[in-house]
């Protein structure tokens, strides 16, 4: 295997990982419902559900602020090679807790314990990845390389979302509830042995993580460099991420289960339906990081593909509730081009945001923090949204309030699509 081919794999490995187990846990969140948060209000043991994807994204600041301070002073490399290991752990973690029926109370504690520790491994895993990816690069190609990592979570995704459909409708409700639920997330554990044996020997991208000369910044963690020297960049950063997470699991996560729930559409159809969507971002996300080195700005296009976005986002909800499976495939469709548009553009973007001395930080805090907090939280404040207002709609509110959240940081991103990176 050539050293660019293992690159590229190993960058993408680990984003799949991680993302196959966050979509796993969004897309059998009816199932984990039942046997973590039983009770007799459909839409109180959703939130319970939801409450623990939240929780995981919450702990991702924090990985972010540990696994970045790493990834800057002692290299990209090992900060790949530990977030690996620590996200396999967890993985495969959750599917041997036991359920509510067997330990009571204690399930859902134990659960969301292992979400928390599973958020705090992943903090640190993509932006060490992009990085990793962008320095490698070679001139004019960041976007492809930078989409790599998008690749990985998309296919990620979409191996969640197919291994979800495939269980639900093969296993049927008893054998699910019973012990299928499991064999997804021991999966998981094969993926990090897979991803672990890509990147152990991977070569370093810097031949000295910190390079910059004086006392002060040998002693300064890299993340207050970055919040003293940058605070504009990092505010435009964190709102450009909050909205775009926000978007993310609005439209790839919630939109499968809020046909579900409110326009009647079968639960496994509607997994199918969102495996469709995530099979169309894996061609789409490459071709997006390939056009924004050869033709247009990456700044410009994701303006433009965040106001499609808001412009789309009433439309799309409607079709979910009001049209059924016809509905809800055009809907997942169109919200799955925009979506991977973003994701081949952002991760490059970003990384070219700040200087080598604190790039992983500085966008690990910002990313995780937005992704992490606004996104991770993003299903949970729907449903209660909905629960409060009796109006399933207002999550189309939300939506477009994220697309307008993107734009104006968006606006504010310095744009280097075409400068040699520092």
């Amino acid at each position: 295997m050539g050293q660019r081919t293992r690159i590229t794999l190993a960058g993408a490995i680990g984003n799949l990982l991680e993302w196959y187990d966050f979509g796993l846990y969004g897309l059998l969140a009816p199932a984990l419902a039942s046997l973590f948060f039983p009770g007799h209000n459909r839409v109180a043991s959703l939130i319970g559900v939801y409450g623990g994807f939240a929780a995981g994204f919450a702990m991702r600041p924090l990985g972010a602020l540990a696994l970045g301070h790493l990834g800057d002073r002692v290299g990209r490399r090992f900060v790949l090679t530990l977030s690996v290991l620590l996200m396999g752990v967890s993985t495969v973690a959750v599917g041997v807790l036991p359920t509510y029926a067997t330990i009571g109370i204690w399930a859902p504690l134990l659960l969301i314990v292992v979400r928390l520790f599973q958020g705090f491994s992943v903090g640190g895993e993509f932006v060490d990845s992009v990085t990793y990816l962008v320095e490698a690069a070679p001139p004019g190609r960041r976007g492809i390389a930078g989409s790599v990592a998008n690749l990985g979570s998309t296919a990620g995704m979409l191996l969640a979302a197919g291994v979800a459909a495939a269980v639900t409708s093969l296993a049927g409700p008893a054998l699910l509830t019973s012990w299928a639920w499991r064999a997804p997330f021991f999966l998981g554990g094969v993926i990090a042995s897979a991803a672990y044996l890509l990147r152990r020997h991977l070569p370093e991208t810097r031949d000295e993580p910190d390079l910059e000369p004086g006392p002060r910044r040998k002693r300064e963690p890299p993340i207050w460099r970055a919040i003293r020297e940058q605070p504009r960049i990092m505010l435009a950063s964190l709102l450009f991420t909050s909205g775009y997470g926000i978007v993310d699991y609005l439209t790839m996560v919630l939109l499968p289960t809020y046909a579900n729930q409110f326009g009647g559409v079968g639960e496994h159809e509607a997994l199918r339906i969102n495996a469709i969507g995530q099979a169309l971002a894996l061609f789409v996300v490459p071709l997006s990081g390939w056009l924004s080195d050869r033709c247009w700005r990456r700044r410009t296009m994701l303006i433009s593909v965040f106001a499609a976005e808001g412009l789309f986002a009433w439309e799309g909800f409607s079709l979910a509730q009001h049209h059924g499976i016809a509905g809800l495939l055009v809907a997942q469709l169109v919200f799955a081009f925009l979506l991977a548009l973003v994701m081949g553009i952002a991760p490059a973007m970003l990384a070219e945001q700040f200087p080598p001395g604190y790039r992983v930080s500085a966008h690990a805090v910002t990313f995780n923090i937005g992704i992490g907090i606004a996104g991770g939280t993003a299903p949970l404040v729907a449903v209660a949204l909905i629960r409060a207002t009796s109006q399933p709609m207002v999550a189309a509110w939300y939506l477009i309030f994220a697309a307008l959240l993107s734009v104006v940081g968006a606006l504010a991103l310095h744009d280097s699509s075409r400068a040699k990176l520092e």
